[in-house]
């Protein structure tokens, strides 16, 4: 598509993408970064990461650096280049970089519950996020609940943000062997909740209320992020935290959970309940943040200050009524099938070209 931007060049920071851990900035850079080309061929495209990764789907240049790579050696490399933009799907803007900017803020967690971060990490996210939101004249959130957080809690002029939601990719990994169930110990019902294991996911109120059932186990799949909350979690014969597994393993997961609980105080997007959506499952949801912006018709949600109890009966209600559970899965799946990487790519796209 012509536009008056052609032939300019973007700058694209990458490096997210070649972390170990994937979270919801991962995926949102990798699967974006490796689909502006096809979408943006006017474009000249750069990108640009400190190490290799396999499968991040782009030509990346490769400039490695010991710290401080978003702050030295990517301005280095930008004032040699001299793009017409830098793209910086994760929010960290280069203090050294004097030039058009588009940046994606995809949560402010760090500032609704900053009790769950490093003094040192909270106030280096305050302050790059806060220079990112001075630096840009247009900025990308991936939902109307952080977009509403940067005009609450940062003053950010409503017109300046333009929401651009995350995708899926539909499930293309084989479930691992019904067997492994055993091994994690998973032999009967079991409920799923995805995700790091801190206090902001809630995972011990979801525990509290699976105690409150009969037959039911709550599995966790993801980093324990929180050492003394894992521990905690492990002490109950009804809880079986799995840490990070792999795509086969956590396929399976998906596959065979009874349902999947997203009981998270906070979530910039709230991937967790597009995947499981995506899979056509049961989603129990709190109320909070971006969650139900998500799930909207497709899930169950109980109120973000519930107790024990009212989770219980959400969470019985779906998984023992069939005829709710099969209208839940069919709009599950019809939702989750409008959010698609490909409009995520053709959103930022066109942000982009707005700047040029």
């Amino acid at each position: 598509m012509p536009t008056a931007a052609a032939g300019k060049t973007v700058a694209v920071d990458v490096n997210p993408a070649t972390r170990t851990v994937i979270t919801g900035t991962e995926l949102f850079t990798r699967e974006v970064s490796r689909r502006l080309p096809a979408i943006a061929p006017e474009l000249r495209w750069r990108f640009v990461a400190s190490r290799p990764r396999a499968g991040l789907g782009v030509d990346a240049m490769i400039l490695p650096f010991p710290r401080l790579w978003s702050q030295v050696r990517l301005p280095l490399a930008l004032a040699a280049e001299r793009p017409d933009l830098l793209f910086v799907p994760g929010h960290v803007v280069p203090f050294g970089w004097p030039g058009r900017v588009l940046t994606v803020v995809h949560d402010l967690a760090f500032e609704r519950h900053p009790d769950a971060y490093r003094p040192a990490d909270r106030a280096y996210l305050r302050l790059t996020t806060r220079w990112a939101t001075a630096r840009s004249r247009v900025l990308i959130t991936v939902s109307e609940s952080t977009r509403q957080d940067l005009v609450e809690l940062y003053g950010v002029a409503p017109e300046k943000i333009r929401v651009v939601p995350l995708g899926i990719s539909p499930p293309s990994t084989t479930p691992a062997p019904a067997t492994r169930l055993d091994e994690m110990g998973l032999n009967g019902n079991f409920v799923l909740q995805v995700g790091r294991v801190e206090p902001r996911k809630n995972q011990a109120a979801a525990l509290s209320a699976i105690e409150k059932l009969q037959d039911v186990t709550l599995a966790v799949a993801g980093p324990e992020r929180d050492p003394a909350l894992a521990a905690n979690l492990r002490r109950s014969e009804r809880c079986r935290v799995l840490g990070m597994v792999d795509q086969p393993t956590l396929e399976l997961l998906y596959k065979r959970a009874a349902a999947v609980v997203v009981p998270s105080l906070y979530e910039g997007f709230g991937l967790p309940v597009l995947e499981a959506m995506a899979r056509g499952k049961v989603v129990v949801a709190a109320k909070s943040s971006s969650l139900p912006e998500v799930g909207g018709e497709g899930a169950l949600y109980f109120h973000d200050s519930a107790g024990p109890d009212q989770i219980a009966g959400v969470l019985e209600v779906a998984l023992g009524d069939r005829a709710l559970r099969s209208r839940l899965a069919r709009a599950a799946t019809a939702r989750a099938a409008r959010f698609t990487w490909d409009r995520t790519a053709v959103g930022v796209a066109a942000v982009i070209r707005e700047l040029l």
